[in-house]
């Protein structure tokens, strides 16, 4: 993978271009006014991740911090983080291209309308409304109108059809590869695969609008699903798009560099891991260690009893006392789950970052079939969810290691934790009641939802957040002084505050038009009606 000073180099390019000139005066000999597109696109790559476990895991409820000097699980939610300085870059990418000699239809381009639509939709699902046609011109206009969200998801599904015709046309003709690749190597196939991937997210995102006639819901993810020739999907879990980590300059945000700093700092949530300790789904070992509350108790390191996270929405003070700390010799008091620290910090690499995967396409296609939007096994496809995510994270059917940490032991020694051994049946794991797919109704939906929810721990973003939104499962902890915001989990964030000041006409009268004139928190925005 590339050094990140690709980031600076096309940030510099951004810069370079719009900057004035008087007399050539201005011109540094030393900072460059034009790079090659593949620089360009290997800054943007990286541009795109959300690391696990950043805030965004809190607030999909997939961990907590119990100590006040490192975060909280508040929802007092601001100006969103908008990507449109990477939007220029993309748009600079497509420039540079040009520049350089590649025909109009080109793999800088095609790849662009993905990363595109990738950012719009991430932005949009965060706000609402949003700057479409005019954002990017700034040398046109400073204050550009604001289209509607309906407007914002009609171009997304443009791009992204438009992007998967371009590349297999560039495929067809022998040009499948790109350069600056740090996802799939240049492989444009590849990159067609996460395309029509992503729109089934965006597809399935849109299922309250399922009978829209402009946006067509159903019959385009009928026609992707259908034709795989023309749109192939994903095959197994090594087809997705993964971020990857390494052992120098791109770390895994939890490594043995952090561990005595924040190890115990932060606990598992309830949302997520008192769901897999309900479904008795080993991926709760993988995901945390046993409490020492519980095992002092009496409970055996692998009981799914004594796997517990803590409500997102408690007192920041309880949690910190009951959470408990590694003093050397136990956990006192130890009510709740820690991270895995064989896992998440043994080492630097401890897995892929997952943007768009196989399980969660494994998902998207179940519900369509249990909303009757495509004619298919909806439980074929919901157990096909569940293997994959549970393979991703180790779960195999029969014999499965597990490794939980020795109180005060050294992260990094192999001997500082205890192996235990346990017999997964995975024919069995399915066959459980609250696991075996209920049918094509309400309660089989509900499943997929929650198993997609899971499989989502840790990686792709908003998604926990942004499923959960739209459907309320799985039910996400709230009401308490915890999670702030008189008690609620918020519908989207504010705009950035700079919106107000710079282009204060336009972003008062996408307010108005959406939320009677408030940017607020718990209003609901056009794809939740």
């Amino acid at each position: 993978m590339k050094n990140r000073i690709f980031l600076a180099l096309a940030a510099i390019v951004a810069l370079a271009v719009s900057s004035c000139k008087v007399d050539g005066l201005d011109k540094d000999p030393n900072r460059p006014t034009a790079v090659t597109p593949d620089l360009v696109f290997n800054g943007i790559c990286n541009s795109i991740v959300i690391n696990p476990w950043d805030d965004e895991a809190r607030w999909c409820q997939y961990n907590c911090c119990n100590y006040n000097y490192y975060g909280n699980q508040e929802y007092n939610w601001s100006g969103a983080s908008l990507r449109f300085t990477t939007l220029k870059n993309v748009q600079k990418m497509e420039e540079e291209a040009k520049r350089v000699g590649y025909a109009d239809v080109n793999p800088y381009s095609a790849v662009g309308k993905l990363m595109r639509a990738y950012m719009y939709y991430e932005m949009t699902m965060l706000v609402g409304d949003l700057p479409l046609d005019e954002a990017l011109n700034s040398s046109t206009t400073l204050s550009p109108s604001y289209a509607t969200q309906k407007e914002v998801f009609v171009q997304i599904l443009k791009w992204l059809d438009e992007a998967n015709s371009d590349m297999g046309a560039l495929i067809s003709a022998g040009k499948g590869s790109i350069a600056g690749d740090i996802y799939f190597n240049g492989d444009l196939a590849a990159w067609q695969k996460a395309n029509n991937a992503f729109t089934l997210r965006v597809l399935v995102a849109l299922s309250k609008k399922e009978s829209d006639a402009d946006l067509n819901v159903k019959t385009k993810f009928s026609n992707i699903f259908s034709n795989p020739a023309k749109y192939p999907l994903f095959t197994n879990n090594g087809d997705g798009l993964q971020y990857v980590y390494n052992t120098t300059f791109n770390k895994y945000p939890t490594n043995p560099d952090n561990f005595g700093f924040d190890a115990t700092r932060y606990n598992m949530s309830a949302t997520t891991l008192n769901t897999l300790a309900t479904l008795k789904d080993p991926r709760a070992m993988m995901f945390a260690e046993p409490a020492g509350s519980k095992l002092k108790g009496g409970a055996q390191p692998t009981d799914f009893s004594a796997f517990v996270g803590a409500e997102s929405s408690m007192d920041l003070a309880d949690m910190s006392t009951k959470a408990g700390t590694d003093n050397g010799a136990a956990y006192l008091p130890g009510e709740f789950s820690f991270y895995n620290r064989k896992r998440y910090y043994s080492t630097y690499t401890a897995e892929n970052n997952i943007m768009v995967g196989y399980a969660e396409m494994c998902f998207n296609i179940a519900e369509a079939a249990n909303r009757g939007w495509i004619s298919a096994s909806a439980k074929d496809w919901y157990e096909k969810g569940i293997s994959a995510s549970q393979e991703f994270y180790g779960v195999v059917n029969g014999p499965v290691d597990v490794y939980f940490f020795k109180p005060g032991g050294k992260v990094t020694d192999g001997a500082s934790y205890n192996k235990y051994t346990i017999n997964f049946d995975q024919a069995a794991y399915l066959a459980q009641p609250l696991v075996s797919y209920a049918g094509n109704n309400a309660q089989g939906l509900e499943q997929i939802v929650v198993q997609k929810y899971l499989a989502f721990f840790q990686n792709s973003g908003w998604e926990g957040y942004f499923n959960y939104r739209r459907t309320g499962s799985p039910a996400f902890s709230k009401g308490g002084a915890g999670t702030a915001n008189s008690g609620l989990i918020p519908r989207r964030f504010q705009y950035p505050s700079s919106e107000g000041v710079n282009n204060k006409s336009n972003w008062q009268a996408a307010l108005d038009r959406q939320f009677g004139g408030k940017d607020d928190i718990n209003a609901d925005m056009w794809i939740l009606k």
